[in-house]
């Protein structure tokens, strides 16, 4: 099977190259990117061939590509892969407009190829546990959750994750789809409402967008989950971020760190700290279930529905946050 990825706007490709070249009968063809400079880098950094264009590497007949651009600019090239008739991963969010979500699921659609949306979380070892035990029963009546996707300010890593034109917004469109997605799976009805906080105290004097938001959901059945989406890890975190979870249900708490499987080493010299992550590879059984349901002519256990929801969710935040005032949603 051959696979290729579409730009390396987003930090993710880093990670993505590594997971396709680790399933065996997967042929990762080769990178492409508008920007021939960024292109050149990972592609030496990466040993892997640079395709001068994107219609090049389709040109190629991928079973699939990654689309990895920056949020704004995913459409083009969903729909281009789309057209050559080729299977798309696409990053999250799925878009920054609904308007531009549908057209990417109708594309999609209307070429009978997949379009998967790249929420990881899915696959996290702790998370689909939870799911099991959920599904099962086992924990009784859900009350509520409380959910923390908090990260570095990441303009160490791509500048464009705060250009509102080009990433949709700040640490609410960064983090909130990731639990939305998450809550979504977990809960058998839909968000009904959204009411939601943001402000730009952290990092006030480096960006113009939000870099914390609180978000309060209520689902059909009435069960409440909370949402701290921010860019509150220092920048000297060992690591990128976190999620966390807890759950109250009839038969008590439920705590999940998707990330604790690490082992934590402070030093007097330099490197003072290290961070070391041992746990399940959520981009692994990401990438493996998109070309498990390109091998098996099947829809992906996430599919562009799924980012769909997630974005109407994350923008009545924003639409809520402006106006002080819950959103509905039907």
């Amino acid at each position: 099977m051959k696979i290729g990825i579409l730009s390396f706007a987003h930090l993710h490709a880093e990670a993505y190259i590594h997971n396709l070249r680790a399933i065996p009968d997967v042929e990762m063809i080769g990178i492409a990117d508008e920007d021939p400079e960024r292109g050149r880098h990972f592609a030496d950094l990466f040993d892997a061939h640079l395709f001068p264009s994107y219609e090049a590497l389709l040109a190629e007949q991928p079973d699939g590509v990654l689309v990895c651009s920056e949020n704004s600019r995913h459409r083009p090239l969903v729909e281009m892969a789309a057209q050559a008739g080729v299977h798309v991963l696409c990053e999250k969010p799925l878009a920054t407009t609904l308007p531009d979500a549908q057209a990417m699921i109708d594309a999609c659609r209307d070429a009978g190829v997949i379009l998967m949306t790249a929420f990881p979380m899915r696959f996290s070892a702790p998370l689909q546990q939870l799911k099991t035990q959920l599904d099962a029963g086992a924990l009784g009546q859900v009350y509520c959750f409380n959910t923390t996707n908090q990260g570095q300010m990441p303009i160490a890593h791509r500048r464009w994750f705060v250009d509102k034109e080009l990433a949709g917004g700040g640490a609410m469109m960064d983090h909130i789809v990731h639990l939305a997605d998450i809550l979504r799976w977990y809960l058998p009805g839909e968000v009904t409402s959204v009411y939601a906080q943001s402000n730009h105290i952290l990092h006030a004097d480096t960006v113009d967008v939000e870099t914390g938001g609180l978000i309060m959901l209520t689902f059909a059945d009435g069960t409440f989950a909370s949402i701290d989406s921010s860019w509150s890890k220092p920048l000297n975190y060992p690591t990128w971020g976190g999620l966390t979870m807890e759950l109250i249900s009839e038969r008590g708490l439920t705590v999940v760190d998707a990330f604790s499987q690490n082992l934590n080493v402070y030093r007097q010299e330099p490197p003072q700290h290290t961070w070391t992550y041992w746990g399940s590879d959520a981009n692994q059984g990401m990438i493996e279930e998109f070309v498990a349901a390109i091998r098996d002519g099947r829809r992906p256990l996430v599919t562009g529905e799924d980012g769909y929801k997630a974005l109407e969710i994350t923008l009545a935040a924003y639409k809520s946050a402006a106006s002080g005032q819950p959103v509905a949603l039907t």
